[in-house]
């Protein structure tokens, strides 16, 4: 590490003084502190891809000092689980109202044995005459449109323990159905998992995530529903980004367009998300070709895809993208012309989605030195960051609150730093 500092220094010092920048000049284009970057010149402190991003973008270095700074090591792969251990599922529900869920392999619940649990065993009567009403079936679809509306205004906490019990009961429903309606049971509880997944993450835990996303392939492997299984590394691919390791980001998201009979719209998603990959990587040629993929891609997507996979609240995913992906790259001031338009476009009701893209509207305003415009706007967000209780979102608000204390003796940022500071002790972050 020692060494790769001493080389990223080097080379930021030589083209500093190659662009005609004194540190000082410097330092007012970048937003860091003279101090910061003169350490970082010296090798005495070493330099965050985002710093170096940062960097390139004001030196017009095409990549050259992210490709020198310290990668964040990328935490290990989730274990797979055999099929034996991917089976069971208990839910725990207190007398004061809090419930819990964990999975279990098969055999420990074996082995703890049913009888020895107080409760009571759902039996099979009627799910086989259930599971042949088509009226069950289209009322099982409309609560899932339901669930994901729910998904954008309130917690995970909320919203999962209903949907572990809807994804179980269409399993059920499935093993009992005739063949006319089992393939659609089964194509329905893989679009519960793979949501029971994505609410998994935004609680904090990418293992239970991956687990669903799994679950989701098995569900859609059965239920004839191949683009919900090209879209799953598409899912996988945000566990990836978030955990910024961009080489895996953009190796699943290219998988994931290989399938070339897949939706316009998953292909269009799997581009984006390589998009955000290269950003990461500080590869701008490369970023804006996936990004000008994904627009064509959506332009091009048939109406009759079938239902929507993704967000459905951002307008134009590939811009909203655009605007992030700026911003990794070290262009924050282009970011905010981006994003802006993008936010103000969700609809009022999507809290999670305001929350989330108008938190990295707020960064991107904090690190092109807009402090009193990013403040403001972390102001106005903070209760729907409490309301949706994101891990995702908390990660972002963890990463704005070290980019505002470049500015700690501004007044509108100390005014601002308690309430940021009670909502990262929060339960909900």
């Amino acid at each position: 590490m020692a060494e790769e500092s001493t080389l990223f220094g080097a080379e930021l010092r030589r083209l500093r003084r190659k662009a005609g920048l004194s540190l000082g000049e410097f330092a007012n284009l970048a937003h860091y502190s003279k101090g910061y970057l003169s350490k970082l010149e010296n090798g005495s402190k070493p330099a965050r891809p985002d710093v170096a991003r940062r960097c390139d973008a004001v030196l017009q270095a095409d990549g050259r000092l992210a490709s020198l700074a310290t990668p964040r090591k990328p935490e290990p792969a989730t274990t797979e689980v055999d099929s034996e251990d991917r089976e069971v599922w208990l839910m725990n529900l207190t007398q004061g109202g809090s419930s819990w869920f964990r999975p279990m392999n098969r055999r420990d619940a074996l082995a703890l044995g049913a009888g020895s649990l107080m409760g009571f065993t759902l039996t099979g009567q009627g799910v086989a005459a259930t599971a042949a009403e088509q009226p069950a079936v289209d009322l099982f679809r409309t609560l899932f449109e339901n669930l994901r509306g729910l998904a954008q205004t309130a917690s995970p906490s909320v919203v999962l323990p209903s949907l572990v019990t809807q994804t179980d009961a269409l399993r059920n429903l499935a093993a009992s159905a005739p063949e006319r309606t089992r393939v659609e049971l089964l194509a329905l509880g893989a679009r519960y998992a793979e949501l029971t997944g994505w609410m998994a993450q935004e609680s904090g835990n990418d293992q239970s995530a991956l687990w669903w996303t799994r679950l989701a392939v098995d569900l859609a492997t059965e239920g004839h529903d191949p683009h919900l299984i090209t879209y799953s590394l598409v899912q996988r691919a945000v566990v990836t980004l978030y955990r910024e390791d961009a080489a895996q980001t953009i190796d699943l998201s290219r998988r994931a367009q290989r399938d070339r009979h897949a939706p316009g719209r998953v292909l269009a998603l799997a581009a984006s998300r390589e998009a955000q990959g290269h950003a990461l990587a500080g590869d701008h040629t490369e970023c804006h070709r996936a990004l000008d993929r994904s627009r064509e891609l959506f332009a091009r997507r048939e109406d009759n895809e079938g239902p929507v996979l993704g967000t459905t609240t951002v307008a134009d995913v590939a811009e909203m993208t655009a605007g992030w992906c700026l911003f990794e790259l070290g262009r924050p001031a282009q970011a905010v012309e981006v994003l802006e338009e993008q936010v103000e476009a969700l609809p009022s009701t999507a809290l999670r989605s305001r929350a989330r893209w108008g938190l990295r509207l707020a960064l991107a305003h904090a690190a092109a030195g807009e402090v009193e415009q990013a403040c403001a706007l972390t102001e106005r967000l903070l209760p729907a960051v409490t309301v949706v209780s994101s891990a995702t979102i908390a990660a972002d608000l963890r990463r704005l609150t070290r980019t505002l204390a470049r500015w700690h003796t501004h007044r509108e940022v100390h005014d601002l730093y308690p309430r940021l500071t009670a909502a990262l002790r929060s339960e909900a972050v």
